[in-house]
Order: C-alpha cells, then structure tokens, then sequence
C-alpha cells in the first residue's frame, strides 16, 4: 500500500455551492485523498450556510486565511432577487469573493491553462495571458441614484476639520441616473506591489492600463502610483530580470494585445479586469480552462476556479441525469494551494504531487478524453466526450502511472 503524503501545515478549504461543490468533494476524494494525508480547516461558503451565520462564516474563511497564508476555494453563488426568493434568504448577501478580497486586500491573477488541441481564437497567441485585477472600489463599491424629476447633483465632500467642497455633477432637466466610485491610494499602492512582486516571481513582462487622458485625476492616480513605485522600487529588479514595465491607455492595450503573442500580464482596474478576464478565457477555450489566485501584500494566497457554480448542470444532476462538466480549473485551484502549501512548509513531495496530478490532467486532454464542453473547440483528431466521473477516473488513471 502506497503511503500517503504528510503535510505539516494546513491549506484553509472553502466549500462552496451547486455543480461545483458536487465536483468539489469528487475531486478530493478521487484525486487528491488516495495519495495525501489532505490536512484542510474547513469553512461551507454554500450559499445556505452563509445566510445561517449572517455571511460570518466568509469573514472567519478570510481571517483563516490570513492566519495559514494558503486558502483554496470552491465557487459560490453571489445571490440576486431571485436567488433570494429561490434559497428563502434573509437578505442579499455580498459577494463571497469581494468580501476575502477586501479583508486580504488582495490582487487577482488569472491565467489560462494551455492544452495541446485547444488552440487560442486570436491565432497569435502562443503564451498565456495573465489578468491581473484590482480586487477593490470602482463600481462594486459604488453608490447609485435613479433620478425621477428634474435636479442638480453635486459631488460633497466633507472633510474632518469642517471644510466643505462641492462640485456640480449634472443639472438634470428631468429623469436619468447617478453613480458614485470611489478608491484608496493604500489599495492601489497595494494592487501595484502585487503586480510588480507576481511580474517577478513569474519573470514576465508587466503592462498597466487606464483612461488617464479622460479621467484625470481618477484614473491617472492609478498611473502614477505605478509609475512612482516602479522608479524607486522596481525598475533596477526588472532590469536585472530582464523583464519590463509598460504603460499605455487601455484602448491602446487592448489593440497591442490582440496583436501579440502573449506570455504578459495585464494588470487593469476592478471593472476592466472583471471584462477582460473573460475575454481571455473565452479567446483562449474555455472560462473552465482559468485559474484564478487572489495574492495578499503579506503573501497570502487563496486559489480558485475563475468561473462559476455552472448551476445548469446542477439543476440536470438533481434530475438524475447525466452531466459532463468540465472540472479543470477546480482541478488547477487544488493544486495551486498544494503547490504553494508545499513551497512554504518546504514539502517537496506535495509540490512534486501537485505537478503530477496538473499533469496527468492535460495529458488525459492531450489523449483525445475530454468534457462535452472541449470536445468542442478541441482539434484533436480522436477525440471521446465523457461525463464528469469519467473523466476523473482517466485523469486518475494517469496520474497513478506518473506516480
């Protein structure tokens, strides 16, 4: 019998909801516990056990975070009215992500996973594309008006020695609508060091973008907070690492970057990178081929799968029928946090495992086995769609032989 693999500290496991929380218990018990003594501290972000604790249980995840420096998690349901009707919720509660975003301060990193078969839609593309996103402020902090009769809006602010500024907004004639954004150097300072810092460890060129001639004060923050940082703190590391800081406006990026060969990352504002990501995704296969690491100023690092809880084949997996979706990025969350609790506890036979099992996952890919969803877009010439189970059964298969 073979003898499982130790681990000293634990990864923090944030269960989550629908499709992905059924695939999340597969996964761990097919490929991950047959072959390490898993050591988790476990927190259910499912939806029903967030409205339970009044959402504490998200707080107390990120805190745990925190506390072991290594987090892992599932996807989650971010409810809207008819989730809430759906689940009896006693409110709407926040994003689960948004929430350890903001406790950890962190930056998203998303990057797609290449396979062989499965070749980008933008035909330059031959390195991966990493999205970098600023996990704070813009419109998911924002403040809205609906505006039904005519006024004149003002921007206010109200400073703690008493001094009061005001600037005129709009002066509306009758109906129309009104946003408030708003963001924090400390975040932003932040949001450029996670950037530089991952730039490095990665030895990849870093390109930042905004609408700095359009929003001049707003936006040209976020440039010269990058700039300064990257003069007096990074420009002499990059030198010696070959690799180079880039800056241009954000309409600019998106023309070079679909130019390119890739192999950068693109660091962007909350919004742009919460679209672009996509974009990525979708040009390079598959939302379910993304991973997704939310990185910490302190060196916390919490991994996730960038989609969602795919609840339309949850809805088929409660009617009993047969589902094919797709557990890649929840496959490369798992051995993200692996690999990184192994780099921090200097467990070389955990990195080694996680390796094989990203292995071992392509390869059963590569070898013509794959989800509905790959099947088409892969040009492979034999290639068999199976379902779910199936298919961790041949990733299994794969990995006892790199074993």
């Amino acid at each position: 019998m073979r003898e499982k693999i130790k681990m000293t500290n634990p990864i923090v496991e944030l269960d989550g909801d629908e499709m992905t929380r059924i695939i999340w218990q597969m996964i761990k018990q097919m490929l991950i516990e047959p072959f390490v003594d898993l050591n988790t501290e476990y927190y259910d972000l499912g939806l029903k056990n967030r409205d339970l604790t009044d959402d504490q249980v998200t707080i107390d995840a990120a805190y745990a975070i925190k506390k072991h420096k290594v987090g892992v998690k599932c996807a989650t349901i971010t409810p809207n009215a008819q989730r809430v009707e759906e689940y009896k919720l006693k409110k709407m509660w926040k994003s689960p992500n948004g929430t350890i975003r903001a406790i950890l301060d962190g930056t998203v990193f998303r990057t797609p996973i290449l396979v062989k078969g499965i070749k980008p839609l933008v035909k330059s593309w031959t390195k991966p594309i990493t999205i970098a996103r600023h996990a704070y402020g813009d419109v998911y902090k924002d403040v809205e008006y609906r505006l039904e009769k005519a006024a004149k809006a003002e921007l206010v602010v109200t400073y703690k020695d008493g001094d009061v500024e005001r600037q005129t907004i709009h002066e509306f004639d009758g109906p129309g609508i009104l946003i408030g954004m708003h963001n924090l150097d400390k975040s932003i300072k932040s949001f450029a060091k996670a950037c530089f810092n991952y730039a490095l460890s990665q030895k990849q060129d870093l390109w930042f973008a905004t609408k700095d001639t359009i929003s001049k004060i707003y936006d040209h923050t976020f440039k010269d907070i990058f700039n300064d940082m990257y003069e007096n703190e990074y420009k002499d590391k990059f030198n010696e690492a070959g690799i180079e800081y880039f800056y241009t406006l954000i309409d600019d990026a998106v023309a070079r970057v679909i130019r390119s060969e890739g192999g950068m990352i693109w660091a962007l504002k909350n919004y742009d990178g919460d679209v672009m990501s996509d974009m990525v995704a979708t040009a390079f296969g598959s939302l379910a081929m993304m991973t997704s690491v939310l990185v910490s100023p302190e060196g916390d690092f919490e991994y996730e799968a960038a989609h969602g809880t795919v609840t339309r084949h949850y809805y088929k997996y409660l009617k009993g029928e047969e589902t094919s979706t797709n557990p890649i990025a929840t496959i490369f969350a798992w051995t993200g946090a692996l690999k990184k609790r192994g780099e921090l506890d200097n467990n070389r036979h955990l990195v080694k495992f996680a390796e094989k099992l990203e292995e071992a996952s392509l390869k059963t890919i590569e070898g013509g086995i794959m989800t509905k969803d790959l099947v088409a877009i892969s040009d492979l010439p034999n290639k068999k769609s199976v379902n779910t189970k199936e298919f961790l059964n041949e990733i299994k298969n794969n990995l006892e032989k790199l074993i």
